[in-house]
């Protein structure tokens, strides 16, 4: 018999789905990918079919073990998109499109039903993200739903029953729709019920890591994989990156550098706080905290598209717009010549949750250059970073000490090096892009038996790459426009009410 050595993650995000193969050692040894349709029937609203979440899984997994000996692989792991659901008949056919993370319509539930209570037991402070409040919505919207539907299944629940014919879930997936209780790590009755479910409605519960079941014959012949394949129990997106960065242990904390900036923060201990939301962790007892800035690439994206692109110097230039942009940026002092940018282009998540707050530019004079709004836009995130650490600090037993950042902006050494100075902790680049992958890869290889636990799995699997250390003298520069930087957003904070009261 074959020697078992890889095991096969698969990471079904918002606009596609991932399959990267890993072997013992976490090295990449094969890929593949295909896209997902994103519907937006109206303003706030985000839907998808969720039979296209299995098909390009199988797409995806087909085409990265297309070249490999299938009878070497371990096991099978799934992330996915947080918060997503989807509502099921009978014979698991959706009802109605699935209701995405992003889908903002559940407003008047959040503002009615966003009680303490609801945010002591499950961790997450009210907004529009948890399915909670879009089940309220369906409730009042669309009852016909509701009666109609046998199974509410979260991404992963989905592809699990899709694999191995069982109502299954981890707990580390089910957690961020908002129905757990993470003092019990198991379903809160008063929860359900008040969205009008039963238990037998919901899927079961794992610990992540924990094998689900077998993979059936015709699910292994549509993925490409052998069947009775173990198919281990994933976690969240952003769990499953914190495992991977290897964030196993208190005063560590990842920073995924991506459209939004997402950080987590590892604990031995649940202490919820509206600073930032609490969510199970990809190791069995342990827990996320996590901070979401709505818009990180995504400010930078939006200056380069509004005021770069079309620049007389643009073309004919062997450097990428980026490239450009950060040589011009490294040669402007920090503070940007006393600019400050709040990143509020989406709005305000942690740790004010204020979906009024729009992004600010404050301090502009004759004298700033593109250069000068770049760098600005870069602190501007660092700042916000800081203020979600000092926040997230109050509820964790040690202080974080040493932040692993991945995600496209972590390519950025002028980013990293603002970072490390604004925060005043080293920032260490994760030594595999694709963490959320190998989170998902670590907790399959622990339940193949590869490893004898999910921490064993992440310290033999995880890699680290550069370090940025911070300036001690750039730092205190740093300090003084934080500390101008912490005033902005409470100081205007009426005005953006008064602003959408305005346009309306």
């Amino acid at each position: 018999m074959k020697q078992q050595d890889l095991v096969v993650s698969v990471d079904c995000s918002t606009t596609g789905v991932k399959c990267v193969i890993w072997d013992s050692a976490g090295q990449l040894v094969g890929d593949g990918r295909s896209t997902l349709d994103l519907s937006i029937p109206s303003i706030g609203y985000g839907e998808q079919d969720p039979r296209q979440w299995w098909s390009a899984m199988c797409i995806a997994v087909t085409e990265a073990v297309r070249n490999l000996d299938t009878q070497r692989i371990a096991a099978i792991c799934v992330t996915h998109q947080r918060e997503s659901f989807a509502c099921l008949d009978d014979f698991g056919e959706p009802i109605r499109p699935a209701m995405l993370w992003l889908d903002a319509r559940a407003t008047e539930e959040v503002e009615s039903a966003g009680t303490q209570r609801v945010h002591d037991v499950t961790g997450k402070p009210p907004n529009t993200t948890p399915a909670f409040y879009k089940l309220l919505w369906l409730q009042k919207h669309e009852p016909e739903t509701l009666r109609q539907t046998r199974h509410v299944v979260d991404v992963h629940g989905y592809l699990v029953h899709k694999m191995t014919d069982q109502w299954r879930t981890s707990v580390a997936s089910a957690d961020p729709l908002g129905l757990v209780n993470l003092n019990t790590a198991d379903y809160d009755d008063e929860l359900v019920a008040q969205v009008g479910l039963h238990r037998n409605q919901l899927s079961t519960l794992f610990p992540p890591g924990t094998v689900l079941g077998e993979l059936r014959a015709s699910a292994g012949s549509a993925l490409g994989l052998p069947a009775g394949l173990r198919v281990v129990a994933g976690a969240g997106d952003g769990q499953a990156a914190g495992l991977g960065a290897g964030i196993i242990e208190p005063g560590r904390a990842y920073l995924n550098l991506g459209t939004g900036l997402v950080a987590g923060t590892y604990s031995d201990i649940y202490a919820p706080n509206s600073a930032y939301r609490a969510l199970t962790g990809p190791i069995a007892g342990t827990f996320t905290f996590e901070s979401f800035i709505g818009a990180g690439t995504y400010v930078i994206n939006w200056f380069i598209d509004t005021f770069v692109q079309q620049s007389p110097d643009a073309a004919g230039s062997t450097e990428s717009i980026e490239q450009r942009l950060e040589r011009e940026a490294v040669q402007v002092a920090p503070g940007s010549g006393g600019l400050l940018v709040v990143p509020y282009w989406n709005g305000a998540l942690t740790p004010y949750w204020d979906h009024n707050a729009r992004g600010i530019i404050l301090g502009l004079t004759g004298i700033h250059s593109r250069a000068h709004i770049y760098r600005a836009v870069l602190e501007g995130l660092a700042y916000e970073l800081r203020l979600c650490f000092d926040r997230v600090e109050l509820g964790l037993s040690d202080p974080i000490t040493v932040v692993v950042a991945m995600g496209g902006g972590s390519q950025s050494a002028l980013w990293c090096q603002i970072l490390a100075d604004v925060l005043r902790r080293p920032i260490v680049i994760s030594g595999q892009q694709e963490s959320t992958c190998l989170g998902a890869g670590m907790l399959a290889a622990a339940g193949a038996g590869l490893y004898p636990s999910v921490r064993a799995a992440c310290s033999a699997m995880t890699s680290l790459g550069e370090r940025f250390d911070p300036n001690e003298e750039l730092s205190q520069t740093y300090d003084r426009f934080y500390t101008v930087y912490q005033e902005i957003y409470p100081s205007v904070r009426p005005v953006f009410t008064a602003l959408k009261n305005a346009m309306t």
